[in-house]
């Protein structure tokens, strides 16, 4: 029996170090438990701290568009205006032009001494383009001089 008693001792004992080990478990997973609820907090706190200035940060962009889109409109309302006092100081200057006439056109340009559409393509077509109609007209008046012959 005694022996029993004994055996009974050296269990109790092992249960007793086995319960002081989870104990300490226990513990050390509380203050792990403690931690990453803090830092859920923490990060909880810092997601909201980075939408405000996301928020912020939208605002400011959506102001500064809108100041883009205002200068753009500002720039071009310029540019119409020099273009429009342009076409008051050439009626004012040569009296004989009239800019309102269909021939005057703004999507044209000057290229050697021709008036010729801006989307016509680059310089060097118009200017093949320019020699030749001329070969043609001179084509066609050498036609009708030997007609007249």
């Amino acid at each position: 029996m005694q022996s029993k008693v004994d055996k009974l001792e050296e269990e109790n004992a092992a249960l007793e170090k086995e319960k002081e080990g989870w104990e300490a478990e226990r513990k050390r997973l509380a203050t792990w438990k403690v931690r990453c609820l803090d830092s859920v907090d923490k990060l909880n706190k810092r997601i909201g701290e980075l939408e405000e200035d996301y928020e912020d940060l939208r605002d400011k962009y959506d102001g500064a568009v809108g100041e883009l889109d205002d200068l753009k409109n500002s720039v071009i309302q310029e540019h119409i205006n020099g273009f429009e006092k342009g076409l008051q100081q050439a009626t004012f200057f040569h009296p004989d032009v009239d800019v309102s006439d269909s021939r005057f056109d703004v999507d044209k340009d000057i290229v050697d001494g021709k008036l010729v559409r801006k989307d016509e393509g680059d310089a060097e077509e118009v200017e093949e383009k320019a020699i030749k109609e001329e070969r043609k007209a001179d084509e066609a008046a050498e036609v009708a001089h030997d007609l007249a012959e």
